[in-house]
């Protein structure tokens, strides 16, 4: 429910960008769009200060209580934006609450996501947390999907006048009781049992200063290898969800057929394991980006067929992330560990594809340009699957890397010699 809120706003504003550039900011509608797009990009930049705030809270007094608070705060700045007065009516107030409110929605999502993945990790049985971890995803994209279709929904039923008018508001009020709901049900969970196994053994974190040093004196290599994987990840995700609509003249809204093959993914992967899933994802879509790109081009046919096959590629990476990342860090950082690499590497290079690609279509004359830079991301995201090791089936339970014997005869001895520790 929370990651379905955070990405029903990334689907309304993402299909709703040219009308919220025409109300929310001044210029001429090309130079409008590329402001509200980085706008967009802005909230990414906040997402790190969320990790580092949010990570070492949600450690130290638990996954729920971070994640009841995180949900209210995204749904509150999605509605926020909904109520911002027309550059019209109050000038250049208009654009800057904009940013304000999407600062807030970055500081929040800084915690959210990582918490997610985090919890539904520490509940799934070893066995199938592929599975259970893939639905955070299919939240993911019904959220987007829901936000896309709302969007363009009210456009064929009122018009083009009436979007822009007034209409393009509605489906940013919608988040209000989207978050209501998911604080309510986050408030009545039970926090993981994995974790309320440290905290009754005193193996928490002592401080978020610690817990910080920590991470980057004895957990750099997953913090790398992660923050590579995140590379690939989200290029890829922010150019086909996000900027593809743009691209596109936001005549697609598929990302829902995604969603249907999200959990069987997910599944498999506890059978053959993340990383032959990861290398297919990145392979393929290596390989088969710029041919498919310049079937788009040929029409609407061929980018509906093009959009669907690059969706289908980038699913085994999406439907392993809660599966995979949480794994990379033993209990008493998990949180902080994952929130900190993701957010950090999703601010450098997720947040900003959408805008990046226009300015380099803008600045190159050449449309393939997102295609090369997807390219990029996946030999990127290929050197860090080379060091990050297969957690399929292992344990998340205690104070170690999960499947690393090493970290965790480190941590068994630590937990009576402090100076290990």
């Amino acid at each position: 429910m929370g990651n379905a809120t955070e990405w029903f706003d990334y689907g309304i504003y993402a299909y709703g960008v040219t009308y919220i550039a025409a109300a929310l900011f001044p210029g001429e509608t090309e130079q409008a769009t590329l402001f509200a797009l980085a706008t967009f990009a802005i909230s990414f930049l906040v997402r790190p200060l969320g990790g580092l705030f949010w990570g070492p809270l949600g450690d130290r007094y638990g996954r729920k209580s971070v994640l009841a608070i995180t949900i209210l705060m995204m749904s509150a700045a999605t509605v926020g934006v909904g109520l911002i007065p027309s550059y019209a009516t109050i000038g250049v107030w208009a654009p800057v609450l904009l940013v304000a409110l999407r600062m807030i929605q970055g500081f929040s999502t800084g915690g959210e996501y990582g918490g997610a993945a985090t919890f539904m990790a520490e509940y799934a049985p070893d066995d199938k947390r592929g599975l259970c971890g893939s639905f955070l995803e299919f939240g993911t994209l019904a959220g987007f999907s829901l936000g896309a279709l709302l969007m363009l929904g009210f456009s064929l039923l009122l018009g083009e006048a009436a979007m822009h008018d007034w209409a393009w508001r509605i489906p940013f009020l919608v988040a209000g009781p989207m978050g209501l709901v998911g604080m309510y049900l986050r408030s009545r969970m039970e926090d993981t049992p994995i974790f309320r196994e440290i905290e009754a053994q005193g193996a928490r974190e002592p401080a978020a200063s610690t817990e910080l040093r920590h991470l980057l004196t004895r957990y750099w290599r997953p913090l790398l290898e992660m923050s590579g994987l995140v590379v690939a990840l989200n290029v890829v995700n922010y150019t086909l969800l996000s900027y593809m609509p743009t691209y596109l003249q936001r005549r697609l809204g598929l990302s829902g057929d995604e969603a249907l093959v999200v959990p069987f993914a997910g599944a498999l992967s506890d059978r053959v394991g993340r990383k032959p899933l990861w290398w297919f994802s990145l392979t393929g879509l290596f390989v088969l980006v710029v041919p498919l790109y310049l079937l788009m081009a040929t029409g609407l046919v061929g980018a509906i067929v093009g959009f669907a096959l690059l969706g289908l590629l980038y699913v085994p990476q999406l439907a392993t992330i809660s599966a995979t990342f949480p794994a990379m860090f033993p209990t008493h950082v998990r949180f902080a560990g994952f929130a900190i690499a993701y957010n950090v590497s999703t601010s450098l290079f997720g947040g900003t594809a959408p805008a990046f690609n226009s300015w380099l279509i803008g600045a190159t004359g050449n449309e393939l340009m997102p295609a090369f830079v997807m390219m990029a991301a996946c030999a990127v995201g290929a050197v860090a699957l080379r060091f990050t090791p297969e957690t399929a089936g292992q344990s998340l339970r205690g104070v170690g890397i999960p499947g690393d014997e090493v970290s965790v005869a480190v941590a068994m001895a630590g937990r009576t010699n402090p100076s290990l520790y």
